[in-house]
Order: structure tokens, then C-alpha cells, then sequence
């Protein structure tokens, strides 16, 4: 049995496209993924990839993935990274495959000089979290995550920009 980590090529897109349904089937929002292989292909290995993916093989077989994307932190003034998902398939958890994908993203994020390695969790994910803690991982309770998407996000993009005081004086 051996574990290997490699980085994803155009010809993975159906395999992340499948692990990205999984994920999303195990924390109950398959509903939300429109996601085809098109987007996966622009966006992943497209001429402006935003997106880069890890895939874990076990004996050869594709068996989970990370995708993840550089993000920036002012306040440390460097790049990191944001894994945006991370999956490994229920028969093979327990083997240090999402460990070893992990491991595989700090590496990266040093490799690259950046600061930092983060990622969401839902609440109720119990297993992950302690998974997540069992690795070091601290969570940022302070903190809580904000989305505008959809009819949210083309409301704002459409609000007109503040009118300018007709008291003011150029400067």
C-alpha cells in the first residue's frame, strides 16, 4: 500500500469535479454545487488559473483532494494560503492521507515564503475539527465569516456610488 501526493492536471478535472460533489454530499449542500468540469477547467488550469488542486492516490487510485488558492494577510504583510476544500474517501480516512495533504500545503506555503495556512470548517463537523486541532490548528472563534453571493452580490455591485456634498469645496 503507498500514498502518493501530486499535483492536478487538466485530465484530473472529472476527478475533482467527483470529489468536489462528494464533499459537498457529506456536509449536506449538494444542492448549492453548480459546478461543472468547464469551470473547473477555466478556473483550475485555464490561461488565469485562481485555483490549484492536490490529488492523494492510494495504490494508484485517486482517493481525495485539496484545492486551494493564495490569499493575502495585511497584518502579517505575506501571502498564504486558503484551502478551500479538502476531502479524502470515507473507506480511506484513518491512513494520514488528509495529513499528508496537509502536510503537502504547509510545505508549499514555506516553499513559496508565505505566512499562513487557513480553512472553514462547519460547526457541526465534529471529526474534522478534532482532526484539525490534533494537527496544531487553532480556531479563530473571534471571527465570523461573511458571504454575499447571488442576487445578494448583483444588488450591491448595482448600488449607485455615494453622491458627493455639494457643500464641499474642491481641494
Amino acid at each position: 500500500m503507498s500514498l502518493r501526493i501530486a499535483a492536478a492536471s487538466e485530465s484530473d478535472v472529472p476527478v475533482i469535479l467527483s470529489f468536489i460533489r462528494k464533499l459537498a454530499e457529506y456536509e449536506k449542500l449538494s444542492h448549492l454545487v453548480i459546478a461543472t468540469e468547464e469551470n473547473i477547467r477555466e478556473h483550475v488550469f485555464g490561461p488565469n488559473p485562481v485555483a490549484e488542486v492536490l490529488l492523494a492516490y492510494w495504490d494508484e487510485e485517486p482517493v481525495g483532494f485539496a484545492l486551494y488558492f493564495r490569499n493575502f494577510s495585511t497584518f502579517l504583510g505575506a501571502a498564504g494560503i486558503y484551502l478551500e476544500d479538502l476531502f479524502v474517501e470515507p473507506a480511506q480516512r484513518g491512513k494520514g492521507i488528509g495529513k499528508a495533504l496537509l502536510a503537502r500545503l504547509a510545505k508549499i506555503a514555506l516553499e513559496r515564503g508565505y505566512g499562513r495556512l487557513e480553512w472553514a470548517v462547519l460547526d457541526w463537523n465534529t471529526p474534522s475539527i478534532e482532526f484539525y486541532r490534533s494537527l496544531g490548528a487553532a480556531p479563530l472563534d473571534a471571527w465570523t465569516s461573511y458571504r454575499l453571493a447571488g442576487d445578494a452580490l448583483t444588488r450591491l455591485a448595482a448600488e449607485p456610488p455615494p453622491l458627493q456634498s455639494r457643500d464641499r469645496k474642491p481641494s
